[in-house]
């Protein structure tokens, strides 16, 4: 089972000096695609547009664009003018002064120090000595990964509007670029609608971003890959550790150990034992007395063969004790071993659960917006429908009206023929209107 680092990164303009950018290099892909550098101008963006799409050395053979096309720059230029367009107009028409209208809002970000004009994201799931060990296929079915992970990036910061997603296969790790826009909506000063990084990404809210994507990212990598991997470094409290106790096994394992302590204390009283008597019984065979019939035979007291005989007897139960010591080791080793697998199993059915309970919440928030939506539109319509109504009676009466100023023989008037041909040549009459009113005559000598 393998453990993953994982990384997501966003561009800071607090700290771009160089040696930010030489801690860059040293990040978890080994390369200079972590440096800490915003987004804050047309001329970084830039940077960003050849470094992203490998303009600088004309090689795209090992990228894979998963959003937006092969430029990041005019995909930032595209999304501007479709999410800002409409509200640098709205406006523009409120300004009595030419010198306080925007003219283009791409343009007034940039040369505006205060603002970024965009933000990038980098992504990266991974070390180098992870990849190192893997072939191109494998490192290509990142491709999936990375594409849910811009979709989960768009549910989980609904207000951050991608423009540019692009892989890169090239370095030591894959590791994919996120170049997008972040908007603050509802602005009582200047326009309604606003690029806004510091509203829509604080350090409270990064924090929690990182971890919810984390648990996302893992999920969909062991969905991909068929696999059970984990992931390094979880933040404090993110995850509770599953204690030993909670293990299945563990109980019988605890009365195993505490049966087998008293054996544990005996063969430890043994073994002591053995070793002050092995110096009693190495005495007596260095006093052995030779035989006077045969030399290479020895006088053997009854005494001491009944000492020896004890000892070789202190022997064969110390082995045994053993025995029984060497299978309640591999027993333990067994059940650690066991207790092991069993933890990484439940760290990743828990992670996966995480990841299945974010999607299920960030769906159904969507599900909720979706349904107030719906709601506000059902107004809507039931708005336009009592219009409509008010305005079919108003015109049926009308209608009504001029029909009794042109038929009742006791109130008729001319004069509204005229009114009536005026409201067909305007067409505010149609001809089913006219009908009504039974004057096709009337229409025909207006014709001629």
């Amino acid at each position: 089972m393998s453990e993953l680092a994982y990384s997501l990164h966003l561009g800071s303009d607090k700290n771009r000096k160089n040696i930010s950018k030489q801690n860059g290099k040293n990040n978890l892909s080994g390369t200079t695609s972590l440096p800490n550098n915003a987004i804050q101008n047309v001329r970084q963006l830039s940077k960003v547009d050849k470094h992203n799409y490998r303009k600088y050395d004309d090689n795209q053979e090992l990228i894979e664009i998963v959003r937006g096309s092969s430029s990041p720059l005019n995909d930032v230029k595209e999304l501007y003018l479709s999410e800002f367009e409409k509200s640098r107009l709205e406006y523009n028409s409120k300004q009595s002064r030419p010198s306080r209208m925007i003219e283009n809002y791409f343009d007034n970000v940039s040369n505006n120090e205060k603002k970024d004009l965009a933000c990038e994201i980098i992504i990266e799931l991974g070390d180098k000595e992870y990849w190192d060990t893997k072939d191109e296929n494998f490192k290509k079915r990142m491709s999936e990964i990375y594409k849910k992970q811009v979709d989960d990036l768009e549910l989980l910061v609904p207000n951050f509007k991608v423009a540019s997603a692009i892989i890169h296969y090239d370095e030591t790790s894959p590791h994919i670029h996120i170049v997008g826009v972040p908007i603050k909506y509802k602005n009582k000063n200047g326009m309604e609608k606003q690029v806004g990084k510091s509203d829509v990404f604080t350090k409270e809210s990064l924090i929690r971003l990182q971890d919810k994507m984390r648990t996302l990212c893992i999920e969909e990598f062991n969905e991909v890959y068929n696999l059970d991997s984990t992931l390094k470094q979880k933040q404090k409290g993110r995850n509770r550790d599953i204690h030993v106790s909670d293990m299945n096994n563990y109980i019988e394992m605890k009365k195993q150990i505490e049966k087998n302590t008293e054996s544990l204390k005996q063969a430890n009283k043994k073994s002591n034992e053995l070793k002050n008597n092995s110096k009693d019984i190495k005495d007596k065979i260095d006093k052995l007395k030779v035989s006077k019939l045969n030399k290479d035979n020895y006088i053997l007291s009854k005494e001491d063969k009944d000492s020896f005989i004890y000892f070789i007897e202190q022997v064969d139960n110390t082995n045994k004790e053993y025995d029984k010591i060497q299978i309640l080791s591999n027993t333990l080793v067994n059940t650690h071993e066991q207790l092991k697998e069993r933890n990484n199993k439940i760290k990743t059915l828990t992670e996966n659960n995480e990841a299945l309970n974010l999607k299920v919440k960030i769906l159904n928030n969507t599900i909720k917006e979706k349904d107030d939506e719906i709601s506000f539109l059902k107004s809507k319509i039931r708005d336009l429908k009592n219009t409509l109504n008010y305005w079919k009676e108003k015109f049926e009466k009308l209608m009504f009206f001029l029909h009794d100023k042109l038929h009742n023989w006791y109130d008729k008037d001319d004069k509204y023929i005229d009114v009536v041909n005026d409201m067909y040549e305007d067409k505010a009459l149609d001809d089913d209107d006219i009908e009504y009113l039974d004057l096709s005559k009337e229409k025909e000598d207006y014709e001629r």
